[in-house]
């Protein structure tokens, strides 16, 4: 994994004044990054890595899932974008 995005104003980023902040309860609020707001891997579905369960009604629910909001997760979200990106691809 490339490293070079830590330290990086890119790869963090809080909304305090976000009335959800933070939308998802942590004991590190100070390192909760809202950067991926909404995950950008929900749609792998099962294999999105994080700590997920589903409703009873077959929805997804990540509000127990910290992994896109650490302030460490940038790198691990951006290596799964050509699985994101693999759900999109034309299919000829």
């Amino acid at each position: 994994m490339n490293e070079e995005w830590r330290g990086k104003g890119y790869s963090f980023f809080q909304n305090k004044q976000c009335e959800y902040f933070p939308c998802h309860k942590t004991s590190r609020p100070e390192d909760f990054s809202c950067l991926f707001c909404y995950c950008p891997l929900y749609a792998l579905g099962e294999k999105c890595g994080g700590a997920f369960s589903y409703t009873e009604d077959g929805v997804k629910d990540c509000s127990k899932c910290l992994f896109p909001h650490r302030r460490d997760s940038f790198g691990a979200v951006n290596d799964r974008f050509r699985d994101v990106a693999a759900l999109a691809r034309r299919k000829d």
